[in-house]
């Protein structure tokens, strides 16, 4: 029987579905017949298994092998989405390290990596940004946002159309801010730059809230 690692995630997926996902991550890349032969299936049957975890994009075809006489074989991998289901570590590892300049006294190297980071976001963002005010501003600040993995999303607060809410609805930083709020503040600090006007805060992730949610007045 395959066994699963810790924390794989394959919603509605049966288990001999998984269990090839688990054989393409062990060998990097493998043809029907190698996994047919190392799982104990009928080779249609993983035929059909292969045609849907790629029509899922969960795997995706890289090559071809001649092992001898006949038509080459297709060679199966992972794609970055099937690559995605395994265990993802690289965010709690972050975590580990901003605690460990936080609490050894040099928060600053934080500090110097998001002043880096930010600016070199700020080119690009001010030419998709150049031309643009009111709501089509804060749309494409938003656009933005998303690019980088926050999820965000623009609302009315009211039938006005003088303010609206910008939601930011997952955090990618979620780990750093564990240890630190610096990440929350360089970022915020940078979207009011992005809009022109400083933000209110009406609900924030680190207090519990399901999004981080500032007020933007659009009034004269």
């Amino acid at each position: 029987m395959t066994e699963f690692p810790d924390d794989f995630g394959a919603p509605g997926l049966g288990e001999s579905q998984r269990g090839l996902l688990v054989e393409l991550k062990r060998r990097g890349e493998a043809t029907l017949a190698d996994v047919a032969d190392v799982m104990g299936l009928a080779t249609e049957t993983v035929r059909e298994h292969l045609n849907a975890l790629t029509a899922r994009g969960l795997v995706e075809r890289v090559g071809n092998r001649r092992d001898g006489p006949g038509r080459p074989r297709i060679v199966y991998a992972l794609s970055d989405r099937g690559e995605a289901l395994f265990p993802q570590r690289e965010g709690a590892l972050l975590g580990e390290l901003a605690t460990h300049l936080v609490e050894s006294g040099r928060e600053d190297v934080l500090e110097e990596f998001f002043e880096r980071r930010i600016g070199e976001q700020r080119s690009d963002a001010a030419e998709r940004l150049r031309g643009l005010e009111g709501r089509e501003r804060v749309q494409e600040v938003a656009r933005i946002l998303s690019d980088q993995g926050f999820m965000a999303e623009v609302e009315e607060v009211n039938g006005n159309g003088d303010a609206l809410l910008l939601r930011l609805c997952h955090c990618p930083l979620k780990d750093l801010v564990a240890a630190s709020r610096l990440p929350c503040r360089a970022e915020s600090e940078f979207v009011e730059e992005l809009l022109g006007e400083s933000l209110t805060r009406e609900a924030w992730m680190p207090d519990g809230d399901h999004s981080c949610t500032y007020r933007i007045s659009l009034g004269d």
